[in-house]
């Protein structure tokens, strides 16, 4: 017995095995023969169309500002203090909600703003935003 000596049988094989390649073949052919005729014989429906373009509605857009006396103004028309809460209440049962944008004189007291913001938040309104003119530069 010795060691590093080789055998005819060790020889590298330079030919590719084609049995197994011929196999694969028969089945996907296999395959491809059952499926097609069942492929062939299919029920015609009529089936409803639709657009692929998402549909949003958006909501409309409600100003409420607050002047430098401390008058609400309701998109422009002022409204007196008793009826801005009946006025959100509309607003929130609404479907889609509006966004309540608030925008208020630099000299206007915080108090009426807060006033404002709790009535909305009372009325159950979701979405509230605040209208901020940007510094001069």
């Amino acid at each position: 017995m010795a060691f590093g000596t080789q055998d005819d049988t060790d020889e590298v094989m330079n030919e590719i095995n084609m049995t197994p390649l011929v196999d694969v073949m028969l089945v996907l052919l296999i395959i491809f023969i059952i499926t097609v005729p069942v492929m062939k014989h299919s029920v015609n429906l009529d089936l409803p169309r639709v657009s692929s373009q998402p549909h949003e509605a958006k909501p409309e857009t409600v100003r409420l500002s607050v002047d430098a006396q401390g008058l609400y103004y309701w998109n422009e028309n002022r409204v007196e203090e008793d009826g801005l809460a009946p006025l959100l209440q509309t607003a929130a049962a609404k479907a889609p909600q509006p966004e309540l944008h608030i925008r208020a004189d630099k000299e206007v007291r915080y108090e009426r703003v807060a006033q404002a913001m709790a009535a909305a938040q009372r009325s159950g309104l979701r979405k509230i935003g605040f209208i901020m003119e940007p510094k001069p530069d």
